[in-house]
């Protein structure tokens, strides 16, 4: 009943009206209570896991101020599930807090007076974007809403000067309310130790042996506003994996509206039992199990669209696929291959949301538009990942590559800091520690 999704059927819609008033109703009695100045509220309703821009930043808040005290909004169902608590406890907690942090649409803040002594910091889950999104796109109640809402953000932390022009417009706030400050998921990904240690846990949730040695593909197709009620994979996943070396193993990572979807009607695009954790490879299964080869390629499949954590997801991967997807904003700064599967590009921009930027001239990647471009993409983006570690540099390379220049260009154009310190300047924020001139200086 929370979120920024009010889809549904009349009846539903109405109730969720309802619930976002109802919020707002208790939320406005609590305001009558002090802010308490050790108190932070996390809407952590896409990514609650301690990979996610909130709890980075969280850990960055505690590290500056030991006695705050956090409060988690994790289910963006839980007005359903649990009233009494996401009406009067939760609607306290966000009433009397110092900080409100956030990484998604948060509908009920449209009716949430929020005190002037309250920094509201939206950390939004995406690094990037690619296509047009947010109250830009959205009509009727739900743009109404969001805008409303939004105007309740102090400080929206983003990476770029090209990203807040884009947010400005897609969430309908005003640009001085738009800070360049780096977002803290990207630290994570700079700590090479840290990003180490999370591969190691990935292999350890893999469960069968040697899951060190295999080359890892990530598939993130994003979402489709058609797929609502047509989810589907679009992707011959056993052409694909019968193209490709034994010894390579694909990951799919699905919108969680397309997996649920999928699960619920018993059907994985065609490809045969999409398990969650790969038991056993191809070379290591059972007799049974690998008697022909289409077994052999389901078994060298893994759905990690349930895993806590994408950013780990990054760091295994030595090639990502994807299309429209934010995703490439946290990829590119691996530097590791990436392929552009667009197989609906002109369907996408005539009758989709289209795109800021020419497609084809913004992605830092090769675009295809069919299976076998597909295939022969991948097959060269595993050479190239061979020869590279686990950030992107090539060994034994005299000048950069072709591939090389176009990712850092686009980091250079899409990012201003990659320096492991954006946590530490949303705490800055957060405590109001930022000097103007600092501000001004650095455009924060």
């Amino acid at each position: 009943m929370v979120g920024g999704d009010i889809h549904g059927g009349t009846d539903l819609i109405s109730k969720k009206m309802l619930g976002y008033r109802l919020f707002g109703l208790t939320f406005s009695l609590f305001r009558l209570c002090p802010v308490f100045r050790n108190k932070t509220f996390l809407i952590a309703t896409h990514d609650d896991s301690p990979e996610g821009n909130i709890a980075l930043a969280a850990k960055a808040i505690k590290r500056r101020r030991p006695k705050m005290r956090f409060i988690y909004l994790r289910d963006k169902s839980e007005g359903l599930k649990n009233p009494f608590s996401f009406f009067f406890v939760k609607a306290f907690h966000m009433a009397t807090s110092s900080v409100i942090l956030l990484d998604d649409t948060f509908l009920p803040m449209a009716y949430t007076p929020i005190s002037k002594k309250t920094r509201v910091i939206q950390l939004w889950h995406g690094t990037g974007t690619i296509k047009r999104f947010g109250p830009e796109v959205e009509r009727g109640e739900l743009q109404k809403l969001a805008i409303r809402g939004n105007r309740r953000i102090t400080t929206f932390a983003v990476n770029g000067k090209r990203t807040k022009k884009q947010y400005a417009q897609a969430f309908c706030i005003n640009p001085k309310r738009i800070r360049i400050t780096g977002l803290p998921r990207t630290d994570l990904i700079l700590d090479r130790a840290a990003m180490q240690a999370k591969k190691k846990e990935f292999y350890a949730w893999c469960r069968f042996k040697h899951a060190d040695r295999y080359r890892y593909i990530l598939y993130a197709p994003t979402f489709r506003d058609s797929e609502v009620d047509k989810s589907r994979i679009t992707m011959d996943i056993e052409r694909v994996m019968s193209e490709l070396p034994e010894d390579v193993i694909l990951m799919l990572r699905l919108h969680p509206h397309v997996a649920k979807a999928l699960r619920e009607r018993g059907e994985t695009g065609g490809m045969g039992d999409v398990r969650e954790h790969l038991v056993a490879s191809g070379v290591e299964a059972t007799a049974q199990e690998t008697s022909t080869d289409k077994r052999k390629m389901i078994y060298r499949v893994i759905d990690v669209s349930g895993y806590r954590g994408v950013t780990t997801l990054l760091s295994v991967a030595d090639v990502l696929i994807t299309d429209y997807s934010s995703i490439i904003f946290e990829y590119v700064v691996t530097k590791k291959p990436m392929i552009f599967y667009a197989y609906d590009l002109d369907d996408f921009r005539e009758n989709g949301r289209d795109f800021y930027e020419p497609y084809e001239d913004f992605v830092p990647g090769p675009v295809v538009r069919d299976e076998a471009g597909l295939i022969r993409e991948i097959n060269a983006a595993m050479g190239e990942a061979e020869n590279r570690d686990v950030y992107g540099a090539t060994e034994g390379a005299a000048e950069n590559s072709r591939s090389e220049e176009i990712t850092e260009a686009f980091i250079s154009d899409n990012f201003k800091y990659l320096d492991g310190h954006a946590a530490e300047r949303i705490a800055d924020i957060a405590f109001g520690t930022v000097s103007r001139q600092y501000a001004r200086k650095n455009r924060i």
